[in-house]
């Protein structure tokens, strides 16, 4: 409750006025102690440009509701074409599960992210921490962190897909001129190495520019504060950068947990799963049982389950560093 001094006219009485939501109630006391008289506006609050997010709301359904009601169908059902179905309920479900071939899938599924993080968030912060704040070495560094961003992900598989061949390969002849005997197409390890590579390079530019952007709206009153202090360039970036960056991180560790965790296209173009399975990953897995063995069934509890994991562990990544934020 505010109160403001006596009103002049046509008593001088008390003012107060109470805000009650979207109400704004003035009350005018006389100070003979006679009622009180309220006015009371009203704030009109236009809903109509819900309206525009239709289209939204229809693209959405259109492209994800309605095939993943298509994919809750095929789950709990066999056919054998003729357009014929049989309910099976759960038995998909528990085949996937009870399967050592998708649990191998999701393990490597699961060490794949790992390592790309591990490597893509660190290495983001340190290349945009040490780009330059001002001049024309802006735009140059900005426009090279974006270019693999612009890159088709089957176009991304094919350039590393030659670049590390061991014959022809600028990598991999190199590597082997070094004296390391690197062949992809045979080795599990030297698949592992490339595959990384390739993520490494193709996705760090996007932490790269989520943290810039981050830094550059950092206000200047902060560093002169630090400077006058004699803060070290560690106890600024601990001190200022990092928590100012808390927001950004998180999205950024979102988003490339969620399309490290889903890439496909990439892999396959690369290695194709190989040698053997060792770099089959869940994706891969996933399509080699819909489209190669044509088992709609569990290729559909299969992805239900992919997806309800990916939701899983993106929850508990924003819970986890956002625990502190009420405190």
């Amino acid at each position: 409750m505010t109160t403001f001094p006596p009103a002049p006219f046509p008593w001088k009485g008390m003012t107060t006025v109470q805000s009650l939501g979207d109400f704004r109630v003035v009350d005018f006391r006389p100070p003979w102690g006679g009622p009180v008289e309220a006015e009371m506006s009203t704030r009109t609050t236009n809903q109509k440009a819900w309206w525009l997010v239709l289209p939204v709301v229809a693209l959405v359904a259109f492209n994800a509701v309605i095939p993943l009601m298509a994919v809750v169908n095929y789950s709990v059902q066999e056919t054998f074409g003729n357009n014929e179905f049989f309910f099976e309920g759960v038995r998909w479900f528990q085949q996937v599960m009870q399967s050592a071939r998708f649990r191998e899938a999701l393990q490597r599924q699961i060490l794949f992210t790992a390592i790309v993080l591990a490597i893509q968030v660190p290495l983001g912060v340190a290349i945009a921490l040490a780009m330059p704040r001002t001049g024309i070495g802006v735009s140059i560094c900005l426009v090279l962190m974006a270019m693999p961003l612009l890159i088709p992900y089957n176009v991304v598989g094919a350039m590393w897909n030659i670049f590390a061949l061991p014959d022809i390969g600028l990598m991999g002849r190199g590597l082997n001129a070094l004296g390391w005997d690197f062949n992809y197409t045979r080795q599990p390890f030297a698949a592992w190495v490339t595959l990384v590579t390739m993520d490494v390079w193709h996705w760090t530019s996007l932490v790269v520019l989520l943290t810039y952007a981050g830094l550059s709206a950092i206000p200047d009153a902060y560093y002169q504060a630090a400077r006058i202090d004699g803060a070290s360039k560690w106890a600024i970036f601990r001190h200022i950068q990092l928590p100012k960056l808390k927001h950004v991180l998180l999205i950024a560790v979102l988003l490339r947990f969620m399309d490290s965790f889903m890439i496909y296209t990439e892999a396959v173009v690369l290695t194709g799963g190989g040698p053997g399975n060792a770099t089959t990953l869940l994706s891969i897995d996933l399509v080699k049982t819909a489209l190669g063995q044509f088992d709609l069934g569990p290729a559909a509890a299969m992805s239900l389950i992919y997806f309800l994991i990916i939701l899983l562990l993106s929850w508990l990544f924003y819970t986890v560093m956002t625990k502190d934020e009420g405190k």
